[in-house]
């Protein structure tokens, strides 16, 4: 069997599984353990597992959801980029609330395998942590909105307020000097409960974002306790930032790595 064949069968066979041991994947190829490892290795690099103790995790492409697939691929160095500085900012052990976004998605992928206890409303997201023994996941229930993939209205906001968690992190289509939009009313509604749930507000935006806004306003700059944004950032922004109370993380688009185990 050639390298890309066997590498793109164990990809599959992970990927169906969401956890494999190197012992089952070996049987299932008829190959050695040592050629798995080296073709995890491959497939680790490319960012479509995760390597942990006694196995491997898949860290690969969401679902097939069109428009998040699409909004996942817009500004993606830049949202990587952002996605590993948040992770370095996180602690094991933390209770986090991540929404549906591409970037919020980007930073799951960086976050399998460590002990934590996560919160979502996103189907894409908590796919990443399927299977993850180091991770308690728990799924937000509601209308699931087609498009991306998240749970949004009445009942995702009536189980969001039950909960408490460390850190809400937050996703975002614009913002300017009013506040932080959202191109959804529903979601909007919806993140308003994540940040009233969490003890502290991070926002995850590139710097497209600023200078824009969208149908309705999630909240005003003042509101945020921090943002983790790309270094194209305006240094104007910066300031207006900081002078709202906002702690402001810089990621360097260039500077990051692929997750590793």
């Amino acid at each position: 069997m050639a390298s890309r064949v066997r590498q793109d069968r164990l990809l599959e066979l992970v990927r169906i599984n969401g956890f494999a041991s190197l012992h089952n994947l070996a049987n299932l190829l008829k190959v050695s353990q040592s050629t798995v490892r080296r073709d995890l290795g491959f497939l680790e690099k490319e960012g479509s597992v995760k390597r942990t103790h006694g196995g491997v995790f898949y860290t690969g492409p969401a679902p097939n959801l069109g428009h998040f697939n699409q909004r996942q691929q817009r500004e993606h160095d830049r949202k990587v980029a952002i996605a590993e500085l948040t992770a370095s900012l996180i602690n094991d052990g933390d209770t986090l609330l991540l929404d549906g976004g591409s970037t919020t998605y980007e930073l799951a992928q960086r976050l399998v395998g460590r002990p934590m206890q996560i919160v979502t409303n996103s189907l894409p997201v908590a796919t990443v942590f399927t299977r993850s023994e180091e991770t308690d996941v728990v799924l937000i229930g509601g209308y699931v909105h087609a498009r991306s993939g998240v749970a949004i209205g009445p009942y995702s906001v009536s189980m969001i307020q039950q909960l408490n968690v460390q850190r809400a992190v937050i996703s975002v289509a614009g913002i300017t000097d009013r506040g932080v939009f959202n191109s959804n009313l529903l979601l909007v509604e919806t993140e308003k409960a994540m940040m009233q749930a969490a003890d502290e507000v991070t926002v995850v935006a590139d710097s497209t974002k600023f200078n824009k806004s969208s149908l309705a306003l999630l909240c005003e700059l003042s509101m945020i306790d921090s943002i983790i944004v790309d270094d194209q950032l305006e240094a104007e922004w910066v300031k207006t930032l900081q002078l709202a109370g906002v702690e402001v993380h810089i990621a360097a688009v260039g500077a990051q790595t692929e997750p590793t185990a």
